[in-house]
């Protein structure tokens, strides 16, 4: 099984914190469809045939394609990848795009398979929105996500961002709770990072922007916890939290190690032995793919880079790390875990998890037990 994922760099306007690859100008939005069109076939051996499982519409904003436009690469995607079992596919929106008119749009895609919605709120709170440069207001997040309900996607994640120099921690409360009181399945939250080159690292260093707070982040991160697990939301990742049968399986997917193809500008790929990545430029993407070029850079993983992908990626997980699994047989991680802090794991049997206190530093841990060649 594999996955699909398809990134669209467009938005209104660029969220302080973000350092994803976008545009705010949709003056390409036309060719650049069409060039993942023709990469859509130009990279149709990448999987090697494998069934496709998920398809994901990430970004920038995919909200902002007109339903032709999605329709038209999902197409595509039948047409090259007959191998297709879909258990799920998700398109990101943005709160301000989900008009009713908008969602009737979308309600057309259901014969495709499109079944979830991916909804970008951080905040019930306009401070914190207004902190962020985020396109929408509060009450805009909360009548979008009643609409879309109300025609039927019950199917749906939402995003919520805690560390914000402008949130309390009773308002973080309220922003948990009002995402419980409106039904949401399934909710992934992160904390707010302050990105290198980021209007937000910029202002903060001018003093433009209030700096985050280590201490907040950390105390809102372990209320977040608390309250899913009060309100039986499994974590099955860092940061992903879902009721029974809502768990996301194109990014759990992810997490587990298998394939997926990117298709698209600074979209990635995976296919187990190696990893690629598509140029971060719209301009110079649309030439090459209309000259049977994909743009992209390869990286090819050695045994302990695998090995340490899945250290990575497993720790982050409900599931946990098997010590036992054959990317990490050659090397001693027991021995490697002489040096962790034991109130920060559990093994249980050769199965490596990480305590509450644990996911603090999950990537801490993860670090210690890397291997090197």
């Amino acid at each position: 099984m594999a996955g699909i994922y398809i990134h669209i760099p467009f938005c209104k306007q660029a969220c302080h914190y973000c350092n994803f690859y976008l545009s705010v100008s949709t003056a390409l939005k036309s060719d650049l469809v069409r060039a993942i069109v023709k990469e859509i076939e130009l990279s149709k051996d990448y999987l090697d045939g494998e069934v496709i499982e998920t398809i994901y519409f990430g970004g920038g904003t995919p909200s902002l394609l007109d339903v032709d436009e999605i329709r038209s690469i999902l197409e595509a995607i039948y047409q090259f990848h007959p191998k297709i079992n879909l258990q799920e596919l998700t398109l990101e929106a943005n709160p301000d795009d989900l008009t009713n008119e908008k969602i009737s749009e979308l309600i057309s895609l259901r014969s495709l398979g499109l079944d979830r919605l991916s909804i970008g709120v951080q905040s019930f709170y306009d401070a914190d929105l207004i902190y962020m440069n985020r396109g929408h207001s509060a009450q805009e997040a909360s009548s979008a996500i009643k609409r879309a309900q109300d025609a039927g996607f019950d199917n749906m994640t939402i995003d919520l961002i805690y560390g914000t120099p402008t949130m309390s921690d009773e308002n973080w409360i309220n922003n948990i709770r009002t995402a419980h009181e409106l039904g949401i399945p399934h909710i992934s939250s992160y904390a707010l990072t302050i990105e290198p080159k980021t209007y937000l690292d910029k202002y903060i260093k001018t003093g433009r922007a209030l700096p985050v707070n280590e201490a907040q982040t950390v105390r809102q991160f372990d209320i977040l916890m608390s309250m899913m697990d009060e309100n039986n939301y499994d974590q099955y990742e860092m940061s992903n939290f879902a009721r029974e049968g809502h768990y996301a399986i194109h990014n759990t997917n992810y997490w587990l190690g298998k394939k997926y193809l990117g298709l698209g500008p600074s979209a990635h790929s995976y296919d187990r032995q190696s990893r690629r990545w598509n140029i971060a430029n719209n301009l110079n993407y649309i030439k090459n793919i209309n000259d049977s070029v994909i743009p992209a850079e390869i990286e090819h993983l050695s045994p302990s880079q695998q090995a340490n992908e899945y250290i990575m990626t497993s720790l982050r997980t409900i599931w946990g790390m098997n010590i036992s699994d054959l990317r990490l047989m050659m090397y001693d991680l027991k021995k490697s875990l002489d040096g962790v802090d034991p109130s920060f794991y559990l093994l249980e049997g050769n199965v490596l998890k990480l305590t509450q206190k644990g996911k603090h530093y999950a990537d801490r841990i993860a670090s210690d037990l890397f291997i090197e060649d």
